[in-house]
């Protein structure tokens, strides 16, 4: 009886170590391995965090479909890795608990690198320099930082360039009122009707905006809220994964994916990694 009770225990113990991988954090609790890698491939499948109304990095097109530069970076790395990649659209003010509860894998969205979230999260190296600026509409005849005194001010809640102006106190107070909003999307929608003066946001968006729009929208000049570089951020201490997932970009850096992706978004090559 006891050799079979020891049997029994043996499989048990066994079941429940195959469970623990399926459902647990990616580290072991008793040795501190890192398992992260091994998780996303058991799986097959990385879940990709996102703010689907970021355009061109991750939006929805006409067809409602999720397109953009970082998703079509995702899905070439998860080619090349051999599995699938599913995208899962998050609250941006929530993205980190989502991550820590594991609904997703990494956030992959014009992900600013700071060191505050440097020390919550396992980021890749800068794949793309994205400054955080001011963008006024044409004709408002705001010029300067300066011009944005007594004025309304609005930035993604959530985003650097957001967290930047909070922590910035004298600029902040030199503002008539500072805002957050859902998304940049918004931002400019509410720009455009007088719902604001000026939008924090990132370099990229908005240059996405004025190309679509090159009468429309212009960028205070030599203003810069926050000189951000862009990588993917993931759990803290899954640095197989991300060091998979880095190694890629340098691979498709190397073979002139990244510029081809680049050019088709941008017209130029703007990714930096592995430079």
């Amino acid at each position: 009886m006891k050799k079979l009770s020891a049997i029994a225990l043996i499989f048990v113990l066994m079941f429940s170590t195959l469970l623990g991988g399926c459902s647990s954090s990616s580290k072991s609790s008793s040795s501190g391995e890192d398992t992260s890698l091994d998780y996303i491939m058991y799986k097959g499948e990385l879940v990709v965090g996102l703010d689907d109304s970021f355009p061109p990095m991750g939006y929805r097109d006409d067809n409602n479909n999720i397109v953009g530069f970082d998703i079509d970076l995702a899905k070439e790395v998860c080619k090349r890795m051999g599995i699938k990649v599913k995208f899962q659209p998050v609250s941006w003010e929530s993205k980190e608990q989502e991550l820590s509860s594991k609904n997703i894998d990494c956030i992959w969205n014009g992900f600013g690198i700071t060191p505050e979230r440097e020390k919550v999260l396992t980021f890749t190296e800068p794949y793309m320099s994205n400054p955080q600026i001011f963008v006024v509409l044409a004709n408002s005849g705001i010029k300067t930082e300066a011009d944005l005194k007594g004025k309304v001010v609005a930035a993604q809640s959530g985003s650097t360039a957001y967290a930047t102006i909070e922590k910035n106190t004298k600029l902040k107070d030199s503002f008539k009122n500072f805002i957050g909003v859902e998304d940049n999307v918004k931002a400019l929608m509410d720009l455009e009707v007088g719902g604001s003066d000026a939008v924090a946001m990132d370099t990229v968006v908005a240059r996405y905006y004025m190309t679509k729009e090159p009468n429309k929208y212009s960028i205070i000049k030599d203003t810069t809220i926050l000189d951000e570089e862009m990588g993917v951020g993931f759990r803290k201490g899954d640095n197989a994964l991300c060091k998979k997932v880095e190694d890629t970009l340098k691979e498709m850096k190397k073979d002139g994916t990244l510029a081809k992706i680049s050019k088709e978004w941008f017209g130029e090559d703007l990714t930096t990694i592995g430079e």
